[in-house]
């Protein structure tokens, strides 16, 4: 978890008890701006590694190794992970890529397989100990991966069906009035440039941020109260019950998050490969 400082009375420790005499130390954006390791000064740009850029690498050797450990060797007769690996693939392939895009979203499936898992698990940084800081509520890895994903829908849509048509396709649907183009043309662009993009990345980051703030929140809370009285212990112990069940409603939204995530982007594939009938 962060540490969290107080910005009251500097007398007070970091993290005071409620029988400190000092206030209770809520945590805020602060939280989310950790302290790097250290600066790299590469070729004159500086490069700050940090925990967040050593969790996202950590997170990209997970799912890369877990991959090629359950593809090779390849048997008649799958063992454990080979079979997990199976599962996991065609898990991505038939509720997401067919699901969404057709048969043609097979082709996709190790793109949109990468992004699920990898999107998935740097969000479960979030409550695994030793990390517990999901990659994903910092902005800059949503905007990254969204602008991945909005260069490649952009590319595809344009290769299928032409720069032109991509975006009249897009901005003038057919069965609407032609007097309405007027109004729903520029909404339907704004949407196809803009809106997409800015929307999937906040989606995500925003989960993710409020999540964590949450459950750091009550665990601090449960730490606070911790004191000997009858107030304390049940004050902690209440808050430490809310921080378990929490925590277990905030892997569910985190594998939600990335579930969906990836099924947008599968949205948009299959609109950049089919124009609209």
């Amino acid at each position: 978890m962060s540490v969290v400082k107080f910005s009251g009375d500097t007398s007070c420790p970091v993290t005071p008890h409620l029988n400190s005499g000092c206030g209770f130390p809520a945590p805020n954006a602060e939280i989310f701006f950790l302290e790097p390791y250290t600066t790299l000064n590469i070729f004159g740009m500086d490069f700050v590694i940090g925990k967040t850029s050593i969790l996202a690498a950590l997170v990209s050797l997970i799912v890369a190794t877990f991959f090629l450990a359950a593809a090779r060797p390849r048997k008649m007769v799958p063992g454990k992970l080979q079979s997990l690996g199976e599962q996991a693939y065609l898990f991505v392939r038939d509720q997401i890529a067919r699901e969404v895009i057709g048969k043609d979203g097979d082709r996709f499936v190790p793109f949109l397989g990468s992004l699920f898992f990898f999107v998935w698990i740097s969000n479960l940084m979030g409550v695994i100990p030793g990390a517990q800081f999901p990659i994903m509520s910092s902005l800059a890895f949503p905007v990254s991966l969204t602008l991945m994903v909005y260069a490649t829908y952009m590319y595809i849509g344009m290769k299928h069906q032409g720069p032109i048509k991509f975006f009249t396709s897009a901005m003038f649907p057919p069965g609407v009035p032609k007097a309405m183009y007027v109004l729903l043309a520029p909404l339907e662009l704004l949407q196809l440039v803009v809106t997409r993009p800015v929307t999937q990345a906040i989606r995500l980051f925003a989960n993710m941020f409020a999540g964590h703030l949450l459950l750091t929140t009550f665990t601090l809370a449960a730490y606070y109260l911790l004191s000997p009285s009858i107030i304390g212990v049940l004050g902690s112990v209440t808050s430490f019950g809310v921080t378990v069940v929490l925590t277990g409603f905030e892997m569910f939204i985190q594998g939600l998050q990335a579930f969906i995530f990836t099924l947008l982007t599968a949205v948009y594939i299959g609109g950049s490969l089919h124009a609209e009938h």
